[in-house]
């Protein structure tokens, strides 16, 4: 077995669950979180780039995911506008306020914007700095900052977030509020806070 094999098969069955949340995270629909994993290996993979070992290898394919998701943006805003007929109803029961908490993250996600959404995944969830989001992105840091900034604005509106706190009257950033937040994504979606991935 060639080692571009192994590589890629270590990498499919210790990580894919992960990668596939980070599709998740990035266009909020499992199937097309699937489908961009798919894309990134097969690209990853067929790059040429042979000799490399599992744990580099994700950090390829995270990229390509991240590429595939912002430059498909327009093929994927098409079919959002008729998903909503093929999608199953929901089944109501146990863990309704969770379900709740969820659809009102994804709902609140799916309204950013592709940049910003990235963004914001990038700084909350893979805990990166802002220089580290430009050089991911190809972005200077200051479109990285505005578009923090305006996708702090629009999930804090959307989720209805209050600007306080209830339990002492102080004032709370938008930062302070996403990183709550993020703690709420956490669960919502079910991210292992030990090890700070999917």
């Amino acid at each position: 077995m060639a080692s571009w094999q192994i590589s890629l098969e270590r990498l499919v069955t210790d990580r894919s669950t992960a990668l596939i949340r980070y599709g998740f995270l990035l266009c909020g629909d499992r199937g097309e979180a699937e489908d961009l994993m798919q894309d990134a290996l097969l690209r990853t993979f067929a790059a040429g780039k042979s000799e490399l070992d599992a744990e580099t290898a994700e950090g390829y394919v995270r990229r390509a995911m991240l590429n595939a998701y912002v430059d498909g943006f327009r093929r994927r805003r098409r079919w959002a506008a008729v998903r909503h007929l093929f999608d199953p109803p929901a089944s109501s029961g146990d863990g309704e306020a969770m379900a709740a908490d969820r659809l009102d993250v994804e709902a609140a996600l799916w309204k950013l914007r592709p940049r910003q959404r990235a963004c914001l995944v990038l700084r909350y969830y893979e805990d990166m700095t802002v220089p580290m989001i430009a050089d991911q992105l190809s972005l200077s840091q200051g479109a990285v900052k505005r578009y923090l900034s305006d996708a702090t604005k629009e999930i804090t509106s959307v989720l209805g977030l209050a600007d306080t706190d209830d339990r002492n009257g102080v004032s709370l950033t938008p930062t302070e509020i996403l990183t709550e937040l993020s703690t709420e994504v956490v669960e919502v979606v079910g991210i292992d806070s030990k090890r700070g991935r999917f």
